[in-house]
């Protein structure tokens, strides 16, 4: 929730209007942008009145639109004013609105997502199916806008540190007695995740077992010159209910 006051002395609240369920339990292995890998769905159900049919009202004739969120588990001191972004490797720093760090004055994160479905439920009301996410479970959404191709695309726009990093990706080995147990519309996935390196840029300590939990599956692995190597899939099952 943020407040802040208008010119006419008048508190303005911002609230969630709903909040999103995914596969990610926990920060560690989220992808730093969205649309960055295949298979990520989330459901957003909406509190009331926003849950109102007539709020979506035509929002089935865009592709995409913008989510406006909250980074509900990032603690900002108030006071940094500079850091060190991931694809910099860590030994770089640049300030803090010169990113999209999460340590923020305001915890405001935003993401475009491809709109899958939309469902009208009896009970819950409208429910929105994304793809592409890039947000913890029960992340509070804060608002939501059409994603427009002929405005918010900027072909020649400069990317400046992040489009030269881009196409960044780290090796990925899996052996197939691990890879085999998970499901087959999972492996892409599971394999897009890990090439993004979900590793701290201060925590590259080699030899060190790292665990990123995705869905109902603990997926431990090691660092092995400069390729990510799965020592172990499990299947905790009980752990985290499917998205789609």
């Amino acid at each position: 929730m943020f407040k802040w006051k208008m010119k006419n002395n008048k508190e303005q609240i911002i609230s969630p209007i709903g909040y999103i369920q995914t596969d990610f339990k926990e920060k560690f292995g989220i992808p730093r942008q969205s649309m960055l890998v295949e298979g990520l769905f989330g459901r957003i159900t909406f509190q009331p009145p926003y849950n109102d049919p007539a709020a979506f009202r035509g929002i089935e004739e865009f592709s995409h639109i913008w989510l406006f969120w909250g980074f509900s588990k990032s603690e900002y001191d108030g006071k940094t004013l500079t850091v060190h972004p991931p694809r910099l490797g860590g030994k770089e720093k640049r300030g803090v609105f010169a990113t999209r760090s999460p340590f923020r004055p305001n915890g405001i994160g935003m993401s475009v997502v491809r709109l899958e479905e939309v469902i009208n439920d009896p009970e819950a009301g409208i429910i929105l199916v994304v793809s592409g996410v890039d947000m913890l479970d029960g992340t509070p959404i804060y608002d939501i806008k059409p994603y427009m191709p002929y405005s918010d695309s900027i072909p020649e726009a400069e990317g400046g540190f992040g489009q030269r990093h881009k196409d960044d990706k780290i090796e990925v080995v899996i052996p197939e007695t691990e890879l085999s147990k998970l499901p087959e519309n999972m492996k892409i996935t599971v394999r897009g995740l890990l090439e993004q390196d979900p590793r701290a840029a201060y925590n590259r300590e080699p030899g060190f077992i790292y665990g990123m939990h995705f869905r109902n599956y603990d997926i431990r692995f090691t660092v092995d010159d400069s390729r990510i190597v799965v020592c172990e899939i499990i299947d905790t099952t009980n752990g985290f209910d499917k998205v789609k």
